[in-house]
């Protein structure tokens, strides 16, 4: 499939029309190039993360005369991670979409006990702390003022 192909499907399944479609696909490759340019990481959750690495100078060899060696300087390269629904569809030949789902739920809920845990710890700290602050005041208020004479 090829860009245009892509913009033509995209525009059948969203109910776009052709130059739309097109628009849509042209605006959405300019902004993920803009990020990457700027050295960001653009990551689609069930899709997959677009990122930059750092590659060393190194020394190559000439195709066309493997007894001459060629210098290779470092440079930036463009690195796709595919998500995990991406990779089963790519092996199963079909999109996987209820494993992505389930896997989101279950990530949300582990990130939910993580914070649940976190709030109780933070609630009993507090706690400890007020209980402290409650003590050391009743002790102020309970020493006898002098009596002015």
């Amino acid at each position: 499939m090829n860009k245009s192909e892509f913009a033509k499907e995209l525009g059948v399944r969203a109910g776009l029309t052709g130059v739309q479609a097109q628009k849509v696909t042209d605006e959405f490759l300019a902004l993920l190039t803009e990020a990457i340019a700027k050295g960001e990481r653009v990551a689609f959750l069930g899709f997959g993360s677009f990122s930059t690495s750092q590659r060393a100078a190194r020394v190559g060899v000439n195709p066309r005369n493997p007894s001459q060696k060629v210098k290779i300087p470092a440079r930036k390269a463009v690195r796709f991670t595919p998500g995990a629904p991406l990779k089963a569809a790519a092996n199963s030949g079909k999109v996987a979409k209820k494993k992505a789902v389930t896997t989101a739920k279950k990530d949300v809920k582990k990130a939910t006990t993580a914070v649940k845990k976190d709030v109780k710890k933070a609630t009993t700290a507090v706690k400890k702390d007020v209980k402290k602050v409650t003590a050391t005041a009743k002790k102020v208020v309970r020493k006898p003022v002098a009596k002015k004479k």
